[in-house]
């Protein structure tokens, strides 16, 4: 199995619809949009005096999961949430400056932003972690000597690869990197690569053939558990127990249950069984992914003992750059985490350390 990096650096979009999880862009807030709690307080004024509700995306989530956390929520239907006002601003400014939200609200929400404001909870929204990466897109590892290796033949690009030139915490817009720059850094770098080695080598039989072992997999299991069900099961627990805030005995709960979510999978019920659009076994498939993300975050959460950029944790609130100035390293053959060193030594410009962001 290849190691992952900084699994545990998830970041959750503040504004995502309350049930249905569709983003709201902060194009809302910057329009004049803001954030109440059940009793019609501006909470973000506690929480940023200064930039409110335009600070950055892991405040703004944090603040709203604090509000919760502290019984000021508003009740809905979806559990729990937030509301963003943005009545105030008039039907002609939504109409002119955000019809999609407004499309958006009245099909997944059920509410009309021009008479209402919407539900909102933090979603989860981009993953800063992936497979270690040089910035050819040739994957890493980290030898006994805790020294980086390439591994031959495999490279990784976007949001699955991690540089990391996000760190801990990505800005928005900053994705694009991730396809525009490094995409092109390894299409040219593969390019080199096949006019020095040659073609890559075709897959032999015994690779063909567990890759169709696991396409199939699920062919026999006629009685088995609806995969809908076990993906609603690891869907709750990483929202209770790996969500933006994180805590130790929460987080070793949720390991035990993901571990238990892993066993139903193999006896995952496969109704269609044929080779032509079948969506279930895509399902299957995915779910299999997810749960192997899944546990690689949890792992990768419960590792890191502070908080530091959108890991946030109850029981260790503090960065310790002292301890974990690094990266986590978790590997999968193993089930163990190791660290991998952070660069502190660019070669063309000084380094950016660590400091404090205020608001």
């Amino acid at each position: 199995g290849v190691p992952v990096q900084d699994m545990e650096m998830w970041q959750f979009h503040p504004t995502g619809i309350a049930g249905a999880g569709v983003l709201v862009t902060e194009g809302c807030r910057g329009e004049g949009g803001y954030l109440l709690n059940k009793h019609g307080e501006r909470f973000m004024e506690r929480y940023a005096p200064n930039a409110k509700d335009l600070a950055g995306r892991d405040v703004v989530a944090r603040s709203i999961m604090i509000e919760i956390r502290e019984g000021r929520g508003c009740d809905g239907p979806w559990g729990p949430h937030a509301k963003l006002k943005l009545d105030h601003l008039g039907k002609e400014v939504l109409e002119s400056r955000l019809p999609g939200i407004l499309e958006l609200s009245r099909t997944f929400a059920h509410v009309d932003p021009v008479k209402e404001p919407i539900p909102v909870i933090p979603t989860c929204h981009y993953m800063m972690g992936g497979i270690p990466t040089k910035v050819t897109g040739q994957a890493l590892t980290v030898n006994e000597q805790g020294e980086d290796e390439v591994i031959p033949g495999l490279f990784a690009v976007g949001e699955i690869a991690c540089v990391s030139v996000h760190g801990a915490n990505r800005l928005g817009g900053n994705s694009l990197l991730d396809l525009v720059v490094f995409g092109r850094a390894v299409g040219l770098h593969l390019q080199e690569s096949i006019a020095e080695q040659g073609a890559l080598r075709d897959a032999t039989d015994d690779e063909i053939d567990a890759s169709l072992e696991r396409l199939n997999r699920w062919n026999g299991n006629r009685n088995g558990e609806d995969p809908v069900e076990i993906r609603k099961a690891l869907q709750e627990c990483m929202q209770h127990n790996f969500s933006v805030f994180r805590e130790g005995d929460a987080m070793a709960k949720g390991l035990e249950q993901l571990k238990e979510i892993r066993e139903r999978l193999k006896n995952a019920r496969l109704d269609d069984t044929s080779s032509e659009f079948n969506t279930q076994r895509v399902e299957c498939l995915e779910l299999d992914n997810l749960m192997e993300t899944a546990f690689a975050t949890a792992m990768s959460a419960n590792f890191r003992t502070e908080s530091r950029g959108a890991h946030s944790r109850f029981d260790f609130p503090e960065r310790d750059d002292e301890n974990w100035l690094c990266h986590s390293l978790y590997l999968p053959e193993s089930e163990t985490m190791t660290r991998r060193s952070v660069n502190m030594e660019p070669k063309l410009r000084p380094a950016f350390p660590p400091k404090i962001r205020t608001y």
